[in-house]
């Protein structure tokens, strides 16, 4: 296989897991608006996709991008014997593994495959606090960002004769560790990583230009970072970033509109941005929830569940409903939950063979149909 070196991923986690009914809503079933007393999107405000299913109206951005053919519908997305703990859930979505414990992630795979010798320390860039496992590779380097304007080492050190000194002993003490024990290896390798890769991304807002404005939230200013980056062609391939609390087991109506609001529009911004730069070709958007919700709300939200949406967007994804939208009648639910109809593998090895060029079968622990929404 060819690896796709220009192309990139862009991870989009919905951290809590995503109430799936309320995202694309199956506004046409009156069993719906049954189930779903009051935590429920009024059928005069859905956006349609056809008589039966339509998007959240806090999904607007994501709707005019899914009306350009640009946006991949993922219905009943999941894997067998669904866990409702966000813990082991998330973490079977990270290492490819539902039926044990896995120790490799598997976008540091995808890393590992694209860049084997870890000559680009920036191949992969988190945005957010410490590093998901599905980047976690053992001797695969990860830049992980908090804020890239202040992103660096010692950047607080104004005189630059007393941050080179801070960093020679930085570099020292991780750099003079290696060979002696197998943990110090690895921590002085992650250490000297982080060096290389600080003070390159800091340079990456500098070289940007852009008229999109961005809103002031969280996950519009990590999207924001990750076009700068790719503005600066600094070869990375694979971003992340997350966006919740998604667990709406009260309050839902506000927050998970206030949230959804935030992570459209910021996809909605970014796609723009891109558009405009001249890199919408060249990058696709995953957004996933570890799980879904259940059939019937609680009153005030709704409690963990199993089945649910994942979107892949961007210029050359093939566009459209992909899946089977999960039956919600009493008699073809899981102990009140949606049934999920495809692994989420089988998304993961579509974007690994047809968008990076690389064999998915390792990376993703097994074979799995894929979908057409990267076409071959």
């Amino acid at each position: 296989m060819t690896l796709q070196k220009e192309k990139s991923l862009v991870v989009v986690q919905l951290s809590g897991g995503n109430d799936y009914l309320n995202t694309i809503v199956p506004y046409g079933d009156d069993e719906y608006y049954d189930f779903r007393k009051t935590i429920h999107i009024e059928q005069e405000t859905v956006l349609p996709i056809d008589a039966m299913y339509g998007f959240n109206p806090n999904l607007a951005p994501i709707k005019r991008l899914y009306d350009q053919g640009k946006v991949a519908v993922i219905n009943g997305i999941g894997y067998d014997n669904p866990n409702r703990s966000h813990f082991r859930s998330m973490d079977i979505w990270h290492t490819a593994l539902p039926d044990e414990i896995g120790t490799e992630g598997w976008l540091g795979r995808v890393i590992r495959d694209i860049d084997p010798d870890g000559d680009n320390v920036l191949t992969g860039v988190n945005f957010g606090r410490g590093l998901p496992r599905a980047l976690g590779v053992r001797g695969v380097p990860v830049a992980s960002v908090g804020n890239l304007e202040t992103y660096g080492l010692f950047t607080d050190i104004e005189d630059q004769n007393t941050r080179e000194l801070a960093l020679k002993a930085f570099a020292h003490m991780y750099g003079g560790v290696q060979g002696k024990d197998p943990v110090m290896d690895f921590l002085g390798q992650t250490g000297t990583d982080a060096l290389k890769g600080a003070d390159v991304l800091r340079t990456a807002p500098m070289q940007y230009k852009s008229s999109i404005e961005y809103a002031d939230n969280p996950i519009a200013q990590s999207l924001k970072s990750v076009s700068q980056v790719l503005q600066a062609d600094f070869g990375t391939r694979v971003f992340y970033t997350q966006h919740g609390s998604f667990d709406t087991h009260s309050g839902e109506i506000i927050s998970h509109a206030k949230l959804w609001g935030e992570v459209s529009g910021a996809i909605g911004d970014f796609y723009d941005d891109l558009k405009e730069n001249g890199k919408d070709e060249d990058v696709i958007v995953l957004v996933f929830s570890e799980f879904g919700r259940r059939i019937k709300d609680n009153g005030s939200g709704t409690d963990h569940g199993s089945g649910g949406v994942a979107f892949i967007i961007g210029s050359d994804v093939k566009g459209g409903m992909y899946g089977q939208y999960p039956s919600i009648k009493e008699a073809d639910q899981l102990e009140g939950d949606l049934h999920f109809n495809n692994d989420f593998r089988s998304t993961y090895s579509t974007i690994v063979e047809r968008w990076f060029g690389l064999d998915a079968v390792p990376i993703v622990n097994g074979q799995f149909e894929q979908f057409d929404f990267i076409p071959s």
